[in-house]
C-alpha cells in the first residue's frame, strides 16, 4: 500500500467525533473510577514533552477503565494563582489576570491536541472567584477551629529592592533580581497548625497504596523522634539553655553547646569581648538559606564567651554559635557530643574542643578517635550508666533523668507549622478583618468570596507589605462583630491553598451552596488513581492530606485520605539527563512534533521511551521509528 497515513485529517476527524459523542458518557449504572492528573500551572512557555508523559499515562489508564466498563471521571483545570504567574507578569509587564488567561488558552489548546478524554465541563481555575470562595471558606473554618493563627516570622529580605523574596528568589544568599546580599526581616504571617495532625499524617501512611519511596519522604519530612529535653544552667546567670536530644545516653560526652544564630538569648549570653564577632557571624548567617547552611561541608562558628553546666557531671562547657544549627528544629540549641556525631566531630577538630568517648564497640579497647563513632556498643566514661548497651540506654536514660529531675522524656517533630501568607498581589485574599476592639475577625461566610481587587501596580512594595495594603478603599471596612472601623487583611494565600483541595471541586464544580455535595462526594470520591511527578511527593501531597483530614473532622467529607493510589511518572530529561528548562535551552515543545508527526506518534513515543516510573532521556530520532510503525499499521 503506497498511500501514507494522513494523521492530520484522521486525528482532526476523531477529535471532533469524540467532542460530539464522548466515549466516556455519564452513566448512573456503571461503577465509578476517578483518574486524576496533577493539574498544571499555566506557564507562558506552555507544556513540554515531559508534561505530556504524565497526561498520556493518565489518559491510557482512563481509556482502559472505560473499556473495562467504568464511568471514568478524568478532569482538568488550572493551578493559576501564585508566585510563578506573578513573576511572569512582572517580567513581561502584563497584568497577572491577562497573562494567566492567555497562558490558560495556550495550554488548553495543547491539551486538546493530546486527544485525551478530559471532561471539560468539570474544568476549574483557582483564580475564579466561584472557586476561591471555597478556598477562603476552608481558611475561615480553620480559623474558627484554632488552626489558623498569626505569628512574626523571619523572611528573606532584599535591602536593595526593598521587598520580601521567596526562597527560590534568594539562591546562594543573593537576590536573583539585583544580586544584593539577602538578609532576614521579621514580618507578621498567618500560620496553619499542620503540626496538630503530625501523628495522623504519619500513622495513616500505612493505609495508602503509594510507593515506599514517597511514603518515606513524607515520614522523614514529618520526622517524629523520641528523646529528652535537658536543661543546662548558664554559669553566672539565672538563665538556662534547654536542648532536645534523641541520644540522652551520650550526655556524659557533651563537651560544648552550639546555638542557632537566631537563638533569642544570644545577646544576653554573649560577653562584651565577644559581642562584635558574634553579631557579625549572626548577620552573615542570616544571608544564607537553611539548605545552604545544612549542606555546607565547612563548619563555621563563633564563641559567645559564655559557659553552661552539663547536668549529669557538673562540668562547665563552652557555648558557641554555629549556622549548621537551625532555630526551627528542637529548641535551637544543640548539646554537642563530638565523639559520636560527625558534624560535632568536625566542629570540635576545627576549634580544638574536647572529645570524650562514651560508647565503645563491644570487644574493643578505648583509643583516640579519628572519626565519630555512631554505632552501638557499651556505655563508658558515664558514671552509673557504664556497662549499659548504648541503644538500650537510649530508651532507659530519659526515664532515669526524669526521675532525678534532670530532664523529661518527650517527642519531637521536624514538621513545622505552615507559613501560609504571602506579601504579594496574585493570590486569594485572606478572609480576615482586623478590628482595634475585636482583634482578628473572620469574614462571615455569606460575604465570601472576598474579591481580589484590580490594581495597576502589582509589584512587591518597598515596605514588605502586599500591594493590597495601599488600596485604601479596599482595605478600610467595618468589623463583622462590632460594626466599628476595621481593616482587611492584606496578605494573600500561597499557591498551595488552591491546589490542596481542587480534586474535590471537579466532582461538583458548579455548586454555589457547598464545597462539594455529599451525594456527589459519596459517588466519586476519594480519588482512585493520582498521577504526577515525584517532585510533589512531600509538600503538595502532605498539604492535601492535611486539608482532607481537617475537612473530615468538621464533617465536610466522609473520608480522611484524598488519594487511594499514587503513581509518580519518571521525568523526561534533555541530553545527558539534564532537566528540561527554558534557561538551559533544552525544552522540547510538543507543538512542532504534533504538527510533523501527529498526536498518536507523540503519544506512543511517550509510552515507549522507557518504563513509565523511570526517568528517560528525550531523543527526537525515536519518534521517527514510531511514526514509520504507525504508517505501516
Amino acid at each position: 500500500m503506497n498511500q501514507r497515513y494522513d494523521f492530520r485529517e484522521i486525528e482532526k476527524k476523531w477529535r471532533a467525533e469524540w467532542e460530539k459523542n464522548p466515549i466516556n458518557k455519564e452513566d448512573d449504572v456503571k461503577p465509578k473510577f476517578y483518574c486524576l492528573d496533577m493539574f498544571p500551572y499555566p506557564s507562558g512557555t506552555g507544556l513540554h514533552v515531559g508534561h505530556w508523559r504524565g497526561y498520556v499515562l493518565s489518559d491510557v489508564v482512563s481509556r482502559y477503565k472505560v473499556l473495562q466498563g467504568y464511568q471514568v471521571l478524568h478532569p482538568m483545570g488550572w493551578d493559576a494563582f501564585g508566585l510563578p504567574a506573578e513573576n511572569f507578569a512582572i517580567k513581561n509587564n502584563i497584568h497577572p489576570s491577562i497573562a494567566t488567561a492567555n497562558n490558560i488558552a495556550n495550554v488548553k489548546r495543547q491539551l486538546h491536541e493530546i486527544s485525551a478524554i478530559y471532561d471539560w465541563d468539570r474544568e476549574v481555575d483557582t483564580t475564579d472567584p466561584n472557586y476561591y470562595k471555597w478556598t477562603q471558606w476552608i481558611f475561615v473554618q480553620m480559623f474558627k477551629h484554632g488552626l489558623a493563627y498569626e505569628k512574626e516570622m523571619p523572611l528573606n529580605w532584599c535591602p536593595s529592592c526593598k521587598c520580601v523574596l521567596a526562597n527560590e528568589e534568594a539562591t546562594n544568599g543573593t537576590c536573583e533580581r539585583c544580586g544584593a546580599t539577602v538578609t532576614k526581616k521579621n514580618l507578621r504571617q498567618w500560620m496553619l497548625k499542620i503540626t496538630a495532625y503530625a501523628d495522623r499524617l504519619l500513622e495513616d501512611l500505612k493505609t495508602l497504596d503509594w510507593s515506599d519511596k514517597v511514603k518515606k519522604m513524607q515520614s522523614d519530612w514529618i520526622g517524629k523522634s523520641y528523646g529528652a529535653e535537658v536543661d543546662f544552667k548558664v554559669v553566672g546567670s539565672d538563665k538556662k539553655i534547654t536542648v532536645y536530644t534523641t541520644r540522652p545516653d551520650t550526655l556524659h560526652g557533651c563537651t560544648f553547646m552550639v546555638l542557632a544564630p537566631e537563638y533569642k538569648d544570644i545577646p544576653e549570653l554573649t560577653t562584651p569581648e565577644c559581642k562584635e564577632a558574634v553579631e557579625k557571624y549572626c548577620f552573615d548567617a542570616s544571608t544564607k538559606s537553611s539548605v545552604d547552611r545544612m549542606t555546607n561541608k565547612e563548619k563555621t562558628g563563633v564563641f559567645t564567651g559564655a559557659y553552661c553546666v552539663n547536668p549529669v557531671n557538673g562540668k562547665e562547657i563552652p557555648v558557641w554559635v554555629a549556622d549548621y544549627v537551625l532555630a526551627d528544629y528542637g529548641t535551637g540549641a544543640v548539646m554537642c557530643v563530638p565523639a559520636h556525631d560527625e558534624r560535632d566531630f568536625e566542629f570540635a577538630k576545627k576549634f580544638d574542643l574536647p572529645i570524650v568517648q562514651v560508647i565503645l564497640p563491644e570487644g574493643e579497647e578505648e583509643k583516640e578517635l579519628t572519626e565519630a563513632y555512631t554505632g552501638d556498643g557499651v556505655i563508658i566514661n558515664s558514671g552509673d550508666w557504664n556497662g549499659m548497651k548504648a541503644f538500650e540506654a537510649k530508651e532507659k536514660v530519659p526515664h532515669i533523668m526524669e526521675e532525678k529531675g534532670l530532664g523529661k522524656k518527650t517527642v519531637n517533630y521536624k514538621l513545622r507549622d505552615w507559613v501560609f501568607s504571602r506579601q504579594r498581589y496574585w493570590g486569594e485574599p485572606i478572609p480576615i478583618v482586623h478590628c482595634e476592639h475585636c482583634g482578628a475577625v473572620a469574614v462571615p461566610e455569606d460575604q465570601l468570596p472576598v474579591l481580589l481587587p484590580q490594581v495597576e501596580s502589582y509589584k512587591p512594595t518597598d515596605t514588605g507589605e502586599s500591594p493590597l495594603a495601599h488600596i485604601d478603599e479596599w482595605v478600610n471596612t467595618t468589623c463583622p462583630k462590632c460594626g466599628g472601623p476595621a481593616k482587611r487583611e492584606t496578605n494573600t494565600m500561597p499557591q498551595w491553598a488552591g491546589s490542596s483541595w481542587y480534586f474535590l471541586r471537579y466532582v461538583d464544580n458548579h455548586n454555589s451552596e457547598a464545597l462539594v455535595s455529599k451525594e456527589k462526594a459519596d459517588e466519586m470520591l476519594p480519588v482512585d488513581m493520582y498521577i504526577g511527578g515525584v517532585e510533589h511527593a512531600v509538600l503538595h501531597l502532605l498539604y492535601s492530606r492535611f486539608y482532607i483530614k481537617f475537612l473530615y473532622d468538621i464533617g465536610a467529607v466522609d473520608f480522611d485520605e484524598p488519594f487511594k493510589k499514587l503513581f509518580n511518572q519518571g521525568m523526561i530529561t534533555g541530553k545527558n539527563g539534564i532537566k528540561m528548562s527554558k534557561s538551559k535551552g533544552n525544552v522540547v515543545s510538543p507543538d512542532d512534533l504534533v504538527r510533523d508527526y501527529g498526536c498518536d506518534s507523540l503519544r506512543m513515543y511517550e509510552l515507549f521511551v522507557g518504563p513509565p516510573e523511570l526517568d528517560a532521556e528525550w531523543d527526537d530520532r525515536g519518534i521517527d521509528g514510531v511514526y514509520r510503525f504507525l504508517n505501516r499499521v
